[in-house]
């Protein structure tokens, strides 16, 4: 292994190591905000999201481009899980989603200043919060509030997925469903509602739904609680829905006829509310669009054949505003969001030499 991209695995582990659940980034946005100053680059600030800002100078030949990667993961404080290394690869909860492209953030100005890589114009680096689960992309929301249209572009770094160009935004919205009963006990009050059993016919009845495959999209309800003991008709439960598609339309069709079906689950005794807790905004730039292409032979450099998709990233945001963006790996890997997570070591390298040259060329081929 090279050194640098020994240092890269290095830093990333170290932030790996600081908990960062979504709201909760603050203190690996402080250890973030320390590397930045460490760095001495300009301009570096934290808001009150906890988003965290720095510049490297360049010319004002070209607006600036904003370079990002999210910090929080969707693991709760409580797993402080230390990765560990075999076999070429590195093992541990959020050490490719996202720390490893957290950490890319820092090697990217690691290897502009080394290389001495003079820029047209400058190059924003946010490591932004808020990018997991409910977070609803609010930190992203923020930064492009205060960027504006007036930008190169976008590139939204993930540490895994490498070999791939996301260029087009999925739609995504996200509801909280909740009963509410009366309650009693299983027995005595036998036949009186159960906000548990309310929402199981309505979870069952909305997954289903068909849902097309072309376009791709999907319907999951990822959280089912509720109820305080076995033998208790629970007074209250709650789920969480989660629908996209790559049409805004087809989008538009299947929440407006899931909401109605939720609605209509309302009877006597049973109470039913329905919060909206996420709503991604869809959005892309053509596959022929100037940063798609440049970001494709960046990969084809590397020796990699770029893949074209969609996804629901950060990505969402400037897309969905018109204002261009693509999203690209560190390396490859699997097993995200799950306790089993890893990254491969070797493709780094060629991860960080591809987001290099898109950064030089993007600001100096305009």
């Amino acid at each position: 292994m090279d050194l640098f991209t020994e240092r890269i695995l290095d830093l990333a582990v170290k932030i790996q190591q600081i908990s960062a659940p979504t709201f909760a980034e603050g203190p690996r946005a402080e250890f973030v905000l320390d590397q930045f100053v460490g760095q001495r680059l300009r301009d570096v600030s934290m808001d009150s999201l906890h988003n965290v800002f720095a510049r490297l100078a360049g010319g004002d030949a070209a607006k600036p481009l904003i370079v990002s990667a999210h910090l929080d993961t969707v693991f709760p404080s409580s797993i402080q899980q230390a990765p560990s290394r075999e076999a070429g690869r590195i093992s541990g909860p959020g050490i490719g989603d996202n720390s490893l492209g957290v950490a890319s953030l820092l090697g990217l100005i690691w290897r502009l200043q080394e290389r001495s890589i003079a820029l047209r114009g400058d190059v924003w680096l946010v490591a932004n919060t808020c990018e997991e689960g409910v977070g609803d992309l609010r930190g992203m929301k923020t930064v492009v509030e205060r960027f504006g249209a007036d930008v190169s572009g976008y590139l939204i770094i993930e540490g895994t997925a490498l070999g791939h160009v996301y260029h087009r935004a999925i739609g995504v919205r996200r509801y909280r469903v909740t009963a509410r009963t009366a309650g009693g006990h299983s027995w005595s009050d036998y036949g009186q509602p159960s906000a548990v059993h309310e929402l199981a016919r309505l979870v069952t009845e909305l997954t289903a739904m068909p849902v097309p495959s072309s376009p791709r999209t999907t319907l999951n309800v990822g959280v089912l609680s509720g109820g305080t003991g076995v033998n208790v008709l629970a007074s209250d439960a709650m789920f969480e829905l989660d629908v996209r598609s790559e049409s805004v339309d087809t989008l538009a069709e299947l929440t407006h006829e899931l909401e109605a079906r939720i609605w209509h689950a309302r009877r006597d005794g049973v109470q039913i509310e329905m919060d909206v807790i996420g709503n991604r905004p869809a959005g892309e730039i053509p596959s022929d669009h100037r940063i798609v292409r440049l970001a494709a032979e960046c990969l084809d450099e590397q020796g990699l054949t770029a893949i074209l998709t969609s996804g629901s990233t950060d990505a969402n945001v400037p897309l969905s505003r018109g204002i261009p963006a693509v999203v690209l790996g560190i390396t490859t890997g699997g097993g995200a969001h799950t306790l089993h997570e890893y990254i491969d070591i070797a493709p780094i390298r060629k991860g960080m030499e591809q987001v290099v040259r898109f950064v030089e060329r993007a600001l100096n081929s305009t």
